[in-house]
C-alpha cells in the first residue's frame, strides 16, 4: 500500500486554483489598501508585483518537489540540504502554522455562512464555533476517503467560486465601461494621493501575498502527481496567472463601487460591494466565500498531513502517522491535525494570520532557497527533472530577506519578537527530541493499539520514486 499518483496536469491547476483562491480576495484588499496609504495605483501595483513574486518563488520550490517527487518533499529537501535539525525546525513551525491557519479558514467559514442570518448585528460565538468544528470534521472523514475524492470536491468548489469571482470582476467592467462619474473617479487622480514608506509597503505586500498563499500545495503532494517533472511547473505556469488575472480585476471591481475608505472600514469586502450594487445577491456571495474558503481548508488539510505522513517516515514523529488506510491516506496524521485545530477553534478567538505567521512562512522559504543552493554545490550531478535559472532562486531570497527584515528594523514590535522566539525555541526542542528515547516498549503497544483503531498499515515503499528525465522552462509545454 502505497500514496497514489493520481493528479495530473487539469486536477494539478484546480489545485492550485483551490488553494491559492480562499478569504484572501474577499478580505485582503482592505490590508493592501490600508498599508497603501489608501493609494489605488500603488495598491494595484503591489497586487501586480506580489503575482509576479508568488510565481517566481513558486517556480523556485517547484525543483524541490520535481528533484524529489515524494509527498511533504519541502520537509524532506531541508533533512537533505540542510540536515535534521533545520527540517524539525521547519516540522515545529508547521505543527503551530498549519492549525492556526486551518482554524483560521474555519471560523471564516462559519461567519460568513451564519451572518445573513444576524443582519444589522454580528453572530454570536457558539454558532459560529459549532459550525466551523462541523465543516473541519467534515474536512476530515473526506480526507480519509482519499485524493480522489477530494479531487473530484475541489473540481466542483472551483468552479462554484470562479462563479461569483468572475460575476464581480465582469460587473465592474461593466461599471468602468458606463463610465459613470462615480465609478471612475477613484481611477482618475489614483497617482496624486499620498505614497506609503517602505514599512508599510513591506506589510501591504505580506497582505497581498497572503492571498496568493497555497501555491507549494503541489510540492507538498509531490508524491500524488503524475509526471511531476513536468506536470508541477506547467501547473504553476498557467495556474498563477490565472489568478493573477482574476485578483486585479476583482479589485478593480471593488475600487469601481467603493471608496478606498469604505474598502478599509469593511469587515469583507466582497459582502460590502454586494450591498451597494445588488442587496439581494448577499447570499449568492456569502455562498462563493463560504466555498472558496472550504476548498482552500481541504488543501491545507493534504498539505499539512502530508507533511506530517513525511516526516513520521524520517523518524521525527512517530511511525503510526505514516501509515495508510485502504484509501491511500495517512489517517492517523490528518486525524492529529483535525484535533489540534479543534483545540484552537475551541479556545482562541479569530486568529490573525498574516501578521503572526507571516514572518516564520518567509523564513522557512529562505532557508528553502538556501538549501537549494547548498545541493546545487554538493550534488551538481543529482538527477533534476526540472532546474530553476539561478536569478530566481536569488529573487526569492531577496524577497524573503525584505519581507523579514524590513519590518523588524522599521517599525520593530513585541510581535515580532516573539515571532522569533518562537521559531528558534524549535531548535530547543529538537535537543530534547534527540536526547529522549523516543523509542520504548509502551509506546510501540499504544502504536499497536492505534494501527487497529484507525485501519492502518505501514506503506510498503519509503521512496515513491525519482524521475531522471530532465528539462527546464524552455521545454516544459513541449
Amino acid at each position: 500500500m502505497q500514496l497514489l499518483r493520481a493528479i495530473g496536469f487539469f486536477r494539478g491547476n484546480i489545485l492550485i486554483l483551490s488553494a491559492t483562491i480562499g478569504a484572501g480576495i474577499f478580505v485582503s484588499p482592505k490590508g493592501v489598501l490600508k498599508y497603501s496609504s489608501l493609494n489605488v495605483a500603488v495598491s494595484l501595483s503591489i497586487w501586480a508585483a506580489c503575482a509576479v513574486l508568488t510565481l517566481i518563488s513558486a517556480l523556485s520550490h517547484a525543483e524541490l518537489g520535481t528533484t524529489f517527487p515524494i509527498s511533504g518533499a519541502q520537509y524532506y529537501f531541508l533533512k537533505r540540504s540542510l540536515g535534521s535539525s533545520v527540517a524539525f525546525l521547519n516540522l515545529w513551525i508547521k505543527l503551530f502554522t498549519h492549525p492556526l491557519r486551518l482554524a483560521t479558514e474555519s471560523l471564516l467559514l462559519s461567519t460568513y455562512t451564519i451572518q445573513p442570518f444576524y443582519a444589522g448585528c454580528p453572530a454570536p460565538e457558539l454558532p459560529k464555533r459549532c459550525l466551523a468544528l462541523a465543516a473541519l470534521w467534515s474536512l476530515g472523514l473526506l480526507n480519509a476517503r482519499g485524493v480522489q475524492t477530494v479531487a473530484w470536491l475541489q473540481t466542483v468548489s472551483t468552479l462554484a467560486k470562479m462563479t461569483v469571482l468572475c460575476f464581480i470582476c465582469f460587473t465592474g467592467i461593466v461599471l468602468l465601461g458606463m463610465g459613470e462619474r462615480e465609478n471612475v473617479a477613484r481611477f482618475e487622480n489614483a497617482l496624486d494621493a499620498e505614497l506609503p514608506d517602505v514599512s508599510q509597503i513591506a506589510e501591504a505586500f505580506l497582505q497581498g501575498l497572503f492571498a496568493y498563499s497555497g501555491t507549494s500545495i503541489l510540492n507538498s503532494m509531490a508524491g500524488e502527481i503524475k509526471n511531476p517533472g513536468k506536470n508541477i511547473p506547467k501547473s504553476l505556469i498557467t495556474g498563477i496567472p490565472m489568478v493573477a488575472v482574476v485578483y486585479l480585476l476583482a479589485n478593480v471591481s471593488y475600487l469601481a463601487v467603493l471608496t478606498p475608505k469604505e474598502i478599509v472600514s469593511a469587515d469583507a469586502v466582497a459582502l460590502t460591494w454586494t450591498d451597494k450594487i445588488i442587496p439581494s445577491m448577499q447570499w449568492v456571495i456569502s455562498f462563493g466565500i463560504s466555498t472558496s474558503v472550504f476548498s482552500t481548508m481541504c488543501c491545507t488539510v493534504l498539505s499539512a498531513s502530508r507533511m506530517i505522513y513525511r516526516a513520521s517516515q524520517e523518524g521525527q514523529l512517530p511511525f503510526i502517522f505514516s501509515m495508510l488506510n485502504k484509501h491511500s491516506c495517512p489517517t492517523t496524521a490528518v486525524s492529529q491535525l483535525i484535533i489540534l485545530t479543534s483545540i484552537v477553534i475551541i479556545t482562541s478567538d479569530l486568529i490573525n494570520l498574516i501578521r503572526y505567521s507571516g514572518l516564520a512562512l518567509w523564513f522557512l522559504r529562505g532557508l528553502h532557497m538556501i538549501g537549494l543552493l547548498k545541493l546545487r554545490y554538493q550534488e551538481p550531478n543529482l538527477p533534476r527533472p526540472y532546474k530553476v535559472p539561478l536569478p530566481f532562486i536569488f529573487g526569492s531570497i531577496a524577497i524573503s530577506l525584505f519581507l523579514i527584515l524590513t519590518p523588524l528594523i522599521k517599525t520593530p514590535k513585541m510581535e515580532h519578537v516573539y515571532g522569533l522566539i518562537f521559531i528558534f525555541s524549535g531548535l530547543l526542542c529538537y535537543w530534547i527530541h534527540v536526547h529522549l528515547n523516543q523509542h520504548s516498549v509502551s509506546f510501540v503497544k499504544v502504536t499497536c493499539y492505534l494501527q487497529l483503531l484507525f485501519n492502518v498499515s505501514p506503506p510498503e515503499d519509503h521512496n515513491e520514486g525519482i524521475s531522471t528525465e530532465k528539462s527546464d522552462l524552455k521545454v516544459i509545454f513541449l
